[in-house]
């Protein structure tokens, strides 16, 4: 047994030119698709999140410099950056790396790379 939490989504392919975006995770690439992190996987979808790391850990970091958004840009449904589910929670990607909202600001969460 292992742990594997799969996703159907029996309408889309996932691949090179599907139209979302997609993130180097590993040794793989994901699709970024409604808040989700997809990998195709045989006849389904793998369900991935990014790692808490080093890399992109989950710390505050209210001192961040948050461009590429105005200073009172609120992240969460619809605010027009891609969710991507990282750890317990949901990041946003802005610029290469990872916007965590958190009170009044937001957070560094590492950079990811986009292919």
């Amino acid at each position: 047994m292992s742990d594997h939490h799969t996703h159907h989504h029996a309408d889309h392919d996932h691949g090179e030119d599907c139209g979302h975006t997609a993130i180097k995770h590993g040794d793989h690439v994901d699709y970024l698709h409604d808040g989700h992190m997809h990998h195709p996987h045989g006849n389904h979808l793998d369900e991935h999140s990014i790692d808490v790391s080093d890399a992109n850990p989950d710390d505050c970091t209210s001192g961040h410099d948050c461009s590429g958004h105005d200073s009172d840009h609120v992240h969460g449904d619809g605010c027009g950056h891609e969710a991507v589910p990282h750890g317990d929670h949901t990041d946003y990607l802005v610029d290469g790396h990872l916007h965590h909202q958190h009170g009044g600001h937001c957070d560094n969460h590492g950079a990811i790379e986009t292919v």
